[in-house]
């Protein structure tokens, strides 16, 4: 067997999988109703025809005449997109400038303007009882194409897989099989060395992501830019290590296309995770945007504390651990601003998430982050003293983002009024920096407990929060715990018997 026939048969299997018949939408239940948005085992997808591809402009012409066709027909026919014309050129000019300015992600949630037009290009997830919304979700055209010739240049290039949402290209695959030798890493050095970053598809901002996958491990990189084009890992591990585990019903990979690369997840990650973030440098005042796209852990984590929130509700305390250099402040953005709106029976499951760290600077790095991720900015309050927390407590801001110091001096400020609402509480770096008093106070303050020795019956040392907060708050109780801040992280047994006690992921 050749390396481009099964690298073709490879093809063959995912398309086959993702535009299986009779799963509308990726799965049979409706959207935002009785089903986490993200569930799916493939389908409701459509096969694209590579010829429907214009490489000027970057688009797949007949899904999006098709799109803007049955949702937007008097903008359509505005548009006279079936027809090659100076009317045409100029909406599609239009729209591949405003790709190249605010990148896909924006345009497909924020759609544009043309003329006396405002041109939708993607209906999100609806909202449970939206009728009307979960229509509009399910006239949009989630399109794969193989073989995808996309260069201008050199018109016999092609990509083995392109993902579309009604004609605008989000993800591109190149496939490799271990059965010839070949493997991810073939791919990966296929996107750096063969695949030009001066193609239209593959400008900054135009594709959300571009996946190396063999029938074993998947890869994915968000900015191609040559040989320094840098992939990361998107697999799910594997005893407790790299890679992924044995699939008794098909490839190691095929979680990609039957659970993460349906049209409810990708408008899931499209809608909650994927970004593009602009990062300023302090000493030289230069701005960088960087594109967002979760790693599986990350995604993983996330969906499983919203899913467990949801059907639990508050009063539930998990345990995350990120290795160093996973995106932790990245997952803490994404599980914040998500659990604003998460519900059960119909009813807000907390009125606020406070975000909490001890380390100043990852108490900006964070703030940053959830401020760049919350798609409503004015819902973020970061409290810079202990006036500030209590105030934004009291006004019930949707997200808090303070120090754990913070939160002796606000036990007064808070009072039994509050004490009947829910809050959900991420707590960084539980392992080394809930210990002590200050911990006890932040459990006090939003639970109504008093402080109590019971809970860290072994605890002996004074920590940094304790050696400066008797001055300020005299009342609070002496109390010693065990060293866990040393040069050496601290066993998975200390983590955990941290997170018995306090709530360090969400309360």
């Amino acid at each position: 067997m050749t390396s481009d026939t099964s690298e073709r048969g490879l093809e063959a299997l995912i398309v086959a999988s993702m535009t299986a018949a009779g799963r509308p939408g990726g799965g049979p239940r409706s959207v935002g109703e009785d089903s986490p948005a993200w569930e799916g085992e493939g389908g409701g997808w459509i096969a694209g025809d590579p010829h429907d591809y214009d490489r000027e402009y970057c688009v797949d012409l007949a899904q999006l005449a098709a799109f803007l066709g049955g949702t937007q027909p008097e903008v359509a026919e505005s548009l006279a997109l079936g027809e090659d014309g100076p009317t045409r050129r100029a909406f599609l000019a239009r729209l591949q400038g405003e790709i190249t300015r605010r990148g896909t992600i924006d345009v497909l949630r924020a759609g544009i303007k043309h003329g006396p037009h405002q041109v939708d290009l993607f209906y999100g997830t609806p909202s449970a009882g939206n009728a009307r919304a979960r229509e509009r979700y399910a006239a949009n055209r989630f399109s794969v194409t193989r073989q995808l010739r996309y260069s201008r240049d050199e018109t016999q290039r092609s990509l083995d897989l392109g993902l579309f949402i009604n004609g605008l290209p989000v993800v591109t695959f190149e496939l490799k099989n271990s059965l010839t030798k070949q493997t991810v890493k073939d791919a990966v050095e296929q996107y750096q060395r063969d695949r030009d970053p001066r193609e239209k598809i593959f400008e900054f901002g135009r594709c959300v992501v571009h996946f190396a996958v063999d029938d074993h491990e998947v890869s994915f990189c968000t900015h191609l830019r040559g040989k320094a084009s840098w992939f990361l890992p998107f697999n799910r591990g594997w005893n407790d290590g790299a890679g992924n585990p044995p699939n008794p019903h098909g490839l190691k990979t095929d979680y990609l296309w039957r659970r993460i690369l349906t049209p409810r997840g990708l408008t899931d990650i499209l809608e909650n995770y994927a970004q593009v973030v602009e990062t300023k440098d302090e000493k030289t005042g230069r701005k960088r945007s960087s594109q967002i796209w979760p790693r599986y852990h990350q995604l993983d984590v996330v969906r499983k504390l919203l899913a467990d929130a949801g059907a639990r509700g508050a009063g539930q305390r998990y345990l995350i651990q990120h290795s160093a250099g996973s995106g932790k402040s990245n997952s803490i953005a994404w599980l914040a601003h998500q659990l604003i709106g998460l519900q059960r029976d119909n009813a807000d499951v907390f009125d606020s998430i406070i975000v909490v760290t001890d380390r100043r600077l990852l108490d900006q790095q964070i703030r940053d982050t959830i401020k760049q991720f919350a798609q409503v900015r004015s819902t973020v309050g970061h409290a810079r003293s202990a006036t500030e927390l209590g105030e934004l407590i009291a006004q019930g801001k949707k997200i808090i983002i303070s120090t754990v110091q913070m939160f002796p001096f606000v036990l007064d400020k808070v009072g039994d009024e509050h004490r009947d609402r829910r809050f959900a509480i991420i707590i960084d770096e539980a392992h080394s920096s809930q210990g002590g008093k200050a911990s006890g106070a932040l459990s006090a303050a939003v639970s109504g407990a008093a402080v109590s020795d019971a809970a860290t019956a072994d605890d002996d040392i004074e920590t940094a929060e304790d050696e400066i907060t008797p001055a300020t708050s005299p009342s609070l109780p002496r109390r010693r715990t065990r060293p866990w801040r040393s040069s050496a992280p601290p066993s998975r047994s200390q983590t955990a018997r941290c997170a018995t006690a306090r709530s360090t992921a969400t309360r």
